[in-house]
């Protein structure tokens, strides 16, 4: 079992920045696939972010493309959303997710087998 909590959510100006964190359990976070999505509500969850195990690969959804930044201490189990240029849109609730499989799609929610309770990002004018 994996537990995740993700923290650093609140209110910003556009344009401004936040730093999210996700602390994770599980002795084999290393090796774990870790995704940022989010969700508006009356609207799907979308994909934001991903990091691969070793930091090797990461990718992002074309909206937060150059203005986010996925990263991860595997020392101290966290993985990391640095968002600056924050917009408007980008207000919604953010959830961080662990794929305990090392090499996956990491675009697909599917493929992600456990979630945090998720924090609310609020960008306003």
């Amino acid at each position: 079992q994996v537990h995740l909590v993700e923290s650093g959510g609140g209110l910003v100006q556009a344009g401004g920045s936040l730093r999210l964190s996700c602390g994770a359990s599980g002795r084999t976070f290393s090796m774990y696939s870790m995704g940022w999505f989010r969700q508006v509500p009356g609207k799907e969850r979308e994909f934001v972010a991903g990091i691969s195990w070793s930091s090797s690969r990461t990718v992002y959804a074309d909206s937060v493309k150059g203005r986010f930044t996925a990263s991860r201490d595997n020392a101290r189990n966290t993985v990391f959303l640095q968002m600056n240029s924050l917009k408007l849109e980008d207000t919604a609730v953010y959830y961080c997710a662990a794929g305990v499989r090392s090499f996956i799609q990491l675009t697909q929610q599917g493929n992600y087998e456990y979630w945090g309770q998720g924090t609310q990002v609020t960008v306003s004018s």
